[in-house]
């Protein structure tokens, strides 16, 4: 029996949540945005697996995918920005003033900004791209 997207994901996430190497966890959430296409959470967190994993081209897409969808997730913004930079394209600024703008407003999002760099930048100790955007979003 094939699983539900709904539990794919939440399998997905929690395997992330134990430690799983994003690189596994990749054919996860790509199916899951194969089989729901119009979620915006499973593009965000695909982004953002592509970006943990080195692959800022693949991360691009589906971050754009997933502000297309959902362009209030900060989430969204900070992984777009990121892989940007790391394709070394121009723009990115208006999605970090866009994300700071969406976590001044909530206090919650502020939280699970701050919550998901800190666990990039545990999974990935040199990610660069990802200190630059901390700084951005939270000491300017």
């Amino acid at each position: 029996m094939t699983q539900t997207v709904e539990s794919l994901f939440d399998t997905g996430l929690e395997r992330y949540k134990a430690g799983e190497a994003a690189e596994s966890l990749i054919p996860v959430f790509k199916e899951v945005c194969d089989r729901a296409p119009k979620t915006s959470s499973a593009w965000i967190c695909l982004a953002w697996l592509y970006l943990l994993d080195n692959k800022p081209s693949l991360a691009h897409k589906a971050a754009q995918k997933a502000v297309k969808l959902n362009p209030q997730d900060p989430q969204a913004r900070v992984n777009l920005a990121l892989a940007m930079l790391e394709t070394g394209q121009k723009g990115l600024r208006e999605h970090i003033d866009f994300a700071q703008q969406l976590i001044f407003v909530n206090p919650e999002w502020q939280d699970e900004i701050k919550n998901s760099i800190e666990d990039g930048l545990s999974r990935k100790p040199d990610w660069q791209s990802l200190a630059k955007v901390k700084k951005w979003l939270f000491e300017e």
